[in-house]
């Protein structure tokens, strides 16, 4: 019978609640067990899809199609276990099955309440889709106390008493701040957020202590008898270098231990952490350095761009060289030479996005590794730009430009509006809402033999994960690949172009599809390791 871990927070928001519970997992299914990790976030948001990335990061995209919270990210990253939309659940989604529910009568003319009701669907959809799971790791998003939390915190204390005994662990994540003018660690906000936790209902089993130095034996035990714990089961969890050093520590702390302890297991097998011991060498050892400039428009907020980030440093452990980034906004350059600030930059990215804001600087970009032989890795909107800057400086297509922006004299990015996927046609129209109507999930491209990219996956057909609602206009194949810009991988119905590079450069590739949610630190995504093993020829020219 599958157990459950539920992560709560407390004091402040962004202390890596999700990066916790994907480490914790990464350490289960190191002893041998199966894990599956989970998202309830209180927003009424059905999902984070129409949110900008200032207010929430990057969105996170699974096979399946469902657009979720980063934090899913983290899982796949940790655990390799692919995500589903079932372990993405918001407050949105959650009332809407309500309201659904009631306007079908299933409630038989009663009054809907928060309890039982919302917390019923809430619950269903914690049990739901993990057949042959060990171990369920709900991670709950907010911070307790927040009022928008409750349900979900309810609904959790219920489901742990209608599960058997020691099939229901509570992790809670706190800081324990530094107070420099004190000049010591302070135990109170764990008091008060535990405090807060237990007074509905919930009595945390591992408190997992945030914290910037390592915590003295008597704060471990001041905090463990105010709080209700053992003092083995207050866990530090002190900044590390890198964040695939976290399951190395947190063994070496006994979080590990301690949530096995609690459900009572004994004798479990000692896991094998030596892929995260070299990972962790490869990021501390490496033979060399590149640069990379990432050209986007939410560089004000770099969680917008998560999986890009990490995907690079993948990458760099790939080629065992360290990957720097600088994080440039592309509207700089509608007011600056480019040149000013790529002249010593190994390669370029330029990453997804929405809106005509921007887009000149991008375009700029994308010309000066055109014309500088940089690499060039165009990233779904990144794409479009590189394509645009072709149509236009090469091709000579005056006005050539994306309707996504407006009418164009030239469209050679434009919303499709009708395409295969598998044996079903899916469709979208202009006016269609915004959620959940773009190409979103996991879709198959064929590449093109002797393609860069059919070389540095190694394979014909491939599938990767989308979510766009424009895409390059295959009228205009011919007179760009004219120009060199090879379309390089399509759709299996040969419609959609995916792929793009320009012929005759070291390596200059768009992509309309998100390979930055597919790459994990022990299996580096194809094109990313290409890409940086370019960037590093083209330091060695320098």
């Amino acid at each position: 019978m599958t157990r459950y871990i539920f992560i709560t927070g407390g004091v402040s928001s962004s202390l890596g609640k999700g990066l916790a519970s994907a480490a914790l997992g990464a350490l289960l299914q190191a002893r041998g067990y199966r894990v599956r990790l989970r998202k309830f976030d209180p927003y009424l948001n059905v999902d984070p899809g129409t949110m900008s990335p200032y207010q929430h990061g990057e969105v996170y995209v699974t096979d399946d199609g469902a657009e979720t919270d980063l934090d899913l990210g983290h899982y796949e990253r940790f655990t390799g276990v692919p995500a589903r939309r079932s372990d993405s659940q918001t407050a949105g989604r959650v009332y809407s099955e309500v309201i659904q529910r009631e306007r079908r009568g299933d409630y038989l003319g009663g009054t809907v309440q928060v309890i039982p009701h919302v917390t019923d669907v809430i619950k269903d959809a914690i049990q739901a889709d993990h057949a042959g799971v060990d171990f369920l790791l709900c991670e709950i998003g907010g911070t307790v106390g927040d009022i928008e939390g409750l349900p979900f915190l309810e609904a959790i204390r219920q489901l742990a008493n209608d599960l058997p005994r020691q099939h229901a662990v509570f992790v809670h994540l706190t800081l324990v701040p530094f107070v420099k003018a004190a000049g010591e660690l302070k135990t109170k906000p764990t008091q008060h957020s535990v405090k807060e936790l237990r007074s509905i209902g919930i009595q945390p089993d591992i408190l997992l202590c945030r914290c910037e130095r390592p915590i003295p034996e008597s704060a471990r035990r001041k905090i463990a008898l105010f709080c209700n714990v053992r003092s083995e089961a207050v866990i530090p969890a002190v900044d590390v270098d890198t964040i695939y050093q976290v399951p190395v520590v947190y063994h070496e702390v006994g979080f590990d231990t301690e949530v096995l302890g609690a459900f009572g297991i004994a004798g479990a097998p000692t896991p094998d952490l030596s892929r995260w011991t070299d990972i962790v060498r490869r990021v501390r050892e490496p033979d060399g350095e590149v640069s990379i400039a990432v050209v986007g428009k939410y560089t004000g907020l770099l969680d917008a761009y998560k999986s890009l980030a990490e995907a690079l440093t993948h990458g760099g452990i790939a080629n065992d060289v360290k990957v720097n980034l600088t994080w440039i906004d592309s509207e700089i350059f509608e007011s600056e030479d480019a040149a000013d600030h790529l002249h010593e930059i190994d390669g370029i990215l330029v990453p997804g996005g929405f809106g005509e804001r921007g887009t000149a600087g991008k375009i700029a970009a994308a010309t000066f590794a055109r014309e500088r032989a940089v690499p060039y890795f165009g990233i779904c909107f990144g794409m479009h730009m590189a394509v645009i800057e072709v149509a236009r400086n090469l091709v000579g297509l005056d006005g050539a430009s994306s309707t996504e922006f407006g009418p164009a004299r030239h469209p050679v990015v434009g919303l499709m509006t009708e395409w295969l996927r598998g044996n079903q046609v899916e469709r979208r129209g202009a006016g269609d809402n915004l959620g959940g109507t773009m190409r979103l999930g996991a879709y198959d491209c064929d590449l093109a033999p002797g393609s860069l990219v059919g070389a540095a996956y190694g394979a014909a057909r491939i599938s990767e994960r989308h979510r766009h609602r424009y895409e390059i206009n295959i009228n205009y194949r011919d007179q760009l690949e004219a120009q060199g810009l090879r379309f390089s991988g399509m759709s299996p119905d040969g419609l959609l172009p995916e792929i793009v590079e320009l012929d005759g450069h070291p390596w200059f590739v768009g992509v309309q599809f998100h390979p930055e949610l597919r790459s994990k630190p022990f299996a580096p995504h194809p094109l990313f390791a290409s890409f940086v093993k370019a960037a590093i020829a083209k330091s060695r020219l320098v």
